[in-house]
């Protein structure tokens, strides 16, 4: 049975909820010898929205904490660079300590020399938002089709999973599809409870949503959800069959579900990675082609997978369609310096259909 996706004319086709974030990039150099950095404008739950907007056409907005100072206004112009209509909760700055649109530090690595990626996320604007801080009557009054969020977001604060949960049931109320991508991340649940916090709260926030983007260790560590025996510890990492086990123990325990939705990555080196991706809807099993990636930036390459795969199912492709538009943008988006996509609709098609590298002439 398909999602049932709205059809009528919405001013928003797609609305997300999280932080914005700057992540600094000395490129292959280790960051304790870097002495020069690319900017790159961020967010798991905003890379989303800026590719759907950027590379397939789509109406997007973001709901995001802003903060009023320099760094804010370098968000903000590459936030309209990509198309993405913002609705933001302003901050201002003391001049000292914040608050702060948080900074993400990432080296790339390079072959045997694995990436490192660590944080400042101290006194973080988005952290400090709360229930009531939208009027989500006045941003969704044109209608919109789907709305996402993610575990990044979620956190950041105790307040954050409270905004997040009021999001979703004000898009559920306008017929809207609900999203969320587990994202977990260990470093940001540590110092708020760890993984008993991250399970709980998790839990609560699914319980809501529609789809779900997430691989196993989101779903072991983030909802606590017993996967099925490994029996090869060599098994490849492409072999979607544990998966599958995981999502239907999932599914067990979130009947509300009806799609989730992963990458699959075997990585060879910091460059070369075995890449698929698989899907489940309503109990069938749909997997992706299987490609081998020279990768320049892996960061944001699971962002790209989920906005090609929504747009697939936005724009009324069947599953494996959908499936293989996630898995193909998903590919080209490590391809490119950055978080968000550089891709046109038109190469995302054409590899998805599988065509190689050979020159377009």
């Amino acid at each position: 049975m398909p999602l049932p996706i709205r059809t009528d004319d919405c001013a928003l086709d797609f609305l997300s909820l999280g932080a914005l974030i700057h992540r600094l990039d000395p490129g292959v150099t280790p960051f304790r010898k870097a002495r020069a950095f690319d900017v790159h404008v961020s967010g798991g739950e905003y890379n989303v929205a800026a590719n759907l907007s950027d590379c397939f056409g789509l109406r997007t907005g973001i709901a995001s904490a802003m903060v009023n100072y320099p760094v804010g206004e370098l968000v903000q112009a590459r936030v309209r660079e990509m198309g993405v209509t913002p609705f933001y909760k302003h901050f201002e700055h003391d001049g000292v300590r914040g608050p702060n649109i948080a900074t993400v530090y990432s080296d790339r690595g390079q072959g045997v020399r694995a990436p490192v990626v660590f944080y400042n996320r101290a006194n973080e604007a988005a952290s400090l938002l709360k229930v009531g801080d939208f009027d989500w009557a006045k941003i969704m009054a044109g209608g919109v089709r789907w709305f996402h969020s993610g575990g990044i977001f979620a956190a950041l604060s105790e307040n954050n999973p409270e905004l997040i949960i009021e999001g979703m049931k004000a898009a559920k109320a306008q017929g809207a599809i609900i999203s969320f991508d587990l994202n977990y991340r260990g470093k940001l649940w540590k110092p708020v409870g760890g993984d008993t916090r991250a399970v709980e709260t998790l839990r609560r926030i699914v319980a809501n949503v529609d789809c779900l983007i997430g691989n196993e260790e989101d779903m072991q560590k983030g909802l606590g959800v017993k996967g099925p025996e490994v029996t090869k510890k060599e098994e490849s990492k492409l072999n979607p069959d544990v998966f599958f086990g995981m999502i239907e123990n999932t599914a067990k325990e979130f009947p509300n579900i009806k799609l989730v939705a992963t990458t699959l990555r075997e990585t060879h080196s910091a460059n070369r990675h075995d890449w698929g991706a698989v899907l489940w809807l309503d109990g069938k099993r749909y997997v992706s082609p299987t490609a081998q990636l020279d990768v320049i930036d892996r960061i944001g390459g699971g962002d790209g997978f989920a906005a090609g795969t929504i747009y697939g199912l936005m724009s009324g492709r069947d599953t494996q369609q959908a499936l293989n538009l996630g898995w193909a943008h998903g590919a080209l988006l490590t391809t490119y310096h950055g978080d968000t996509t550089m891709a046109t609709l038109a190469e995302v098609e054409a590899f998805a259909g599988g065509t190689g590298a050979r020159v377009q002439r």
